[in-house]
């Protein structure tokens, strides 16, 4: 089996949910973005995401090409996190993650990233 499949199908949900993210235009829940034109709104949080991923991507191996096990601990409790948050801001007036698809998406992140901590003994 390969190594923390669990959290890589938690990584690659989280992935869609940023591309569902966006037609949810999260940023409106974003202090700071919010607060910006549709368009610009659109366009930096968009942008934000190139750097981000490459941090994510390069960090989760090392340069010897072995997993980033403590980062993807991290990570798994963030995906859980995340789903939370997600959660308690269900009730914003411009919360958009409200069908059925956006949260199958999250949560099915955070149970996947939680059965990869279960399993990896964490």
């Amino acid at each position: 089996m390969t190594p923390h499949l669990f959290f890589w199908v938690a990584f690659t949900l989280m992935l869609i949910h940023e591309m569902d993210a966006i037609r949810c235009k999260e940023w409106e829940l974003f202090i700071g973005l919010s607060s910006l034109p549709e368009k610009w709104g659109y366009i930096v949080f968009t942008l934000l995401h190139i750097p981000l991923y490459i941090v994510l991507f390069s960090a989760l191996w090392y340069e010897d090409g072995t997993l980033n096990t403590n980062l993807i601990f991290w990570l798994n409790q963030f995906f859980i996190l995340h789903a939370g948050l997600h959660a308690i801001f269900l009730k914003h007036p411009k919360n958009k993650f409200k069908d059925f698809t956006s949260w199958l998406i999250i949560s099915g992140a955070a149970i996947f990233a939680l059965l990869d901590l279960l399993n990896t003994g964490v």
